[in-house]
């Protein structure tokens, strides 16, 4: 199996991030990450990725004049970098077509609740679940697309909600599974497992 060359985008810790990073150094993942890019210059992210030889990039937004121009250099920086899929670990910029097209049905991400249930900025996502009183919550991994926390559902996992749960126990949970999901999605995506149609993803058994 030839080696899958990512591209990660990134505003936040990095978390997730650090579960893709073990998983290629510990020969479960026959990945490289050619690249962490961020919109943000303190992203911890990119500390993460400078830790393991990676090359962090921080794109300053300021220095573009519009969204689609941003995401036109953003474009050309994965492709520079032979980037195949995009992943997206905590990254608070909505993308413009401009980036949609270039990598459709290359890039995903990853959001902290099971679809379309909680959609909406991740960080207010674990308090709405606890006051809404449901029993189970997960993540979503799912494809890009012009719909915000709308694109074809990958896969999901669940997590139950205790009576006990805070918002940090409950992000803890949920990213336990949030790692899962990421591994696993990469792995179908590397072996051509994931087929694409309108807003369904079809995942081939064999």
């Amino acid at each position: 199996m030839t080696k899958l060359v990512l591209g990660v985008l990134a505003s936040t810790l990095g978390t997730d991030l650090q579960a893709v990073i073990d998983a290629i150094e510990q020969g479960e993942l026959e990945a490289e990450i050619a690249c962490v890019a961020s919109n943000k210059k303190d992203c911890f992210a990119l500390e993460r990725a400078r830790k393991h030889g990676i090359e962090a990039i921080f794109l300053d937004p300021k220095k573009f004049v519009s969204r689609e121009e941003y995401d036109a250099e953003l474009v050309r920086i994965l492709n520079k970098r032979n980037v195949e899929f995009v992943q997206l670990i905590g990254y608070n910029k909505f993308l413009t077509s401009v980036f949609l097209e270039a990598f459709k049905n290359r890039s995903v991400n990853i959001h902290p609740s099971l679809l379309p249930a909680f959609k909406g900025w991740y960080k207010d996502v674990y308090k709405n679940v606890l006051e809404a009183n449901v029993k189970e919550t997960g993540c979503t991994l799912y494809f890009l697309d012009e719909d915000p926390d709308g694109g074809p559902i990958i896969l999901q996992k669940a997590v139950p909600v205790l009576e006990t749960d805070n918002v940090n126990s409950l992000k803890e949970r949920v990213q336990t599974v949030e790692k899962e999901a990421i591994l696993e999605g990469l792995k179908l995506f590397q072996q051509g497992k994931l087929r694409v149609e309108g807003k369904r993803v079809y995942v081939a058994k064999e």
